[in-house]
């Protein structure tokens, strides 16, 4: 891990891996052709997985929720296994210059180096376009995402009663 005042040095996609259940996984950046895998990886998401709302449950709101995070201002990138989505991460610029980001992966391949991975990628991704904040929202019980953030560099800097912001400077 690299201390506060040196930023790490992200790879960027696409990126090709074998996951820690030996499945090929290829992370890349996502586009308009990828939405419709995307709402199938929503509608197959896990409701206990679900946080803070996202994602939507039904597929009319997942489609309006993907239209919001695929703008131009957004980075998005998508793990596939396949021709199956499998996870998908987003930084969405905040009105503070800032980005924050989410991730989701489904539940059967969760713990398996996807999620690390795609944030990898995108922070990559992000940094090499300059982008120099990123913070998240995650809930406090929630020890594996929180394991993934402090892995890839995300330190706490804020905590309320049922959740901790982390940030990164990139």
């Amino acid at each position: 891990m690299t201390g506060a005042d040196e930023p790490a040095d992200f790879p960027t996609p696409p990126r090709e891996f074998t996951d820690a259940d030996g499945r090929e996984i290829v992370v890349r950046r996502a586009d308009d052709e990828d939405r419709e895998a995307l709402v199938e990886l929503y509608l197959d998401f896990d409701p206990a997985d679900r946080a803070q709302g996202i994602p939507p449950v039904a597929e009319d709101p997942i489609r309006e929720w993907l239209d919001a995070i695929l703008s131009a201002e957004s980075f998005n990138v998508v793990a596939w296994h396949g021709e199956r989505a499998v996870g998908h991460a987003t930084l969405v610029p905040d009105e503070a210059g800032t980005y924050e980001l989410a991730i989701f992966v489904l539940e059967d391949f969760q713990g398996a180096r996807i999620g690390t991975q795609l944030v990898r990628s995108l922070l990559g991704w992000a940094q090499s376009a300059g982008v120099e904040s990123v913070w998240l929202t995650v809930e406090r019980w929630n020890d594996p995402a929180i394991r993934l953030y402090k892995k890839v560099g995300f330190e706490v800097s804020e905590s309320e009663s049922f959740e901790l912001e982390m940030t990164i400077q990139l």
